[in-house]
């Protein structure tokens, strides 16, 4: 890009209101308005240099039209949404499973250790052992925590950058979505496989009067 001191003394002009508006930044939700706000000013007879300009940011204002779509075709919305939250329950969901298993697993430990006090000689040496081992691979609780607590933070830090993409490009992503909106699946035969989804969130899982009514309804 050339500099300004060979250009029309109105592009100059509105270059330097510009930077005084906007200092030597400009957010991206702004780009677009700029340039056509410095194309808007190259009027009448046009010297060698200023057509050279308005060229380059002609190229320019089409590479920030194609790269705002090509964005919000990604639908970055939908990751914020949807994919982040259900990724975050779904890890909160592991460190309460383990939570619980590990809880499990101590107090079962204890009722060994109790029998084990009854016990003597070559018995109780081996009961000891199994429950020193027991003891030692809890501790996959705090590690666990510990890594999942790191991936949701990085999760959140994604969450951040996806919700500028969001703002910086709400209109075109709102026109994606008028243009291609997301079809629902047709209703197709369930499957043996449909019913294997894994396990629920707590709250979302059918309770078990839901499971009687609906077996009692094929009778």
């Amino acid at each position: 890009m050339q500099t300004i001191n060979n250009v029309d003394p109105d592009i100059k002009n509105e270059l330097a209101a510009l930077r005084e508006t906007h200092g030597d930044v400009v957010k991206v939700s702004e780009i677009a308005s700029v340039v056509k706000s410095i194309m808007s000013s190259m009027k009448g007879d046009l010297t060698a240099n200023d057509l050279e300009l308005y060229h380059e940011l002609e190229a320019l204002a089409s590479y920030i039209h194609d790269a705002k779509s090509d964005i919000a075709a990604l639908r970055p919305d939908e990751v914020r949404d949807e994919y982040i939250p259900t990724a975050s329950d779904e890890l909160d969901a592991i460190v309460q499973a383990t939570e619980v298993a590990t809880n499990t697993i101590m107090d079962s430990t204890e009722e060994i250790e109790a029998v084990m006090a009854t016990l003597d000689g070559e018995q109780a040496d081996k009961l000891m052992n199994a429950t020193t081992n027991i003891y030692e691979a809890c501790g996959f609780q705090d590690i666990t925590g510990q890594r999942i607590t790191k991936v949701v933070k990085a999760l959140k830090d994604i969450e951040v950058k996806i919700d500028a993409l969001v703002t910086a490009f709400g209109s075109e992503i709102e026109k994606v979505k008028a243009d291609a909106p997301v079809e629902e699946p047709a209703a197709s035969e369930i499957t043996d496989a449909d019913l294997l989804g894994g396990p629920q969130q707590e709250g979302e899982a059918a309770t078990q009067a839901e499971i009687d009514a609906l077996l009692a309804s094929f009778d």
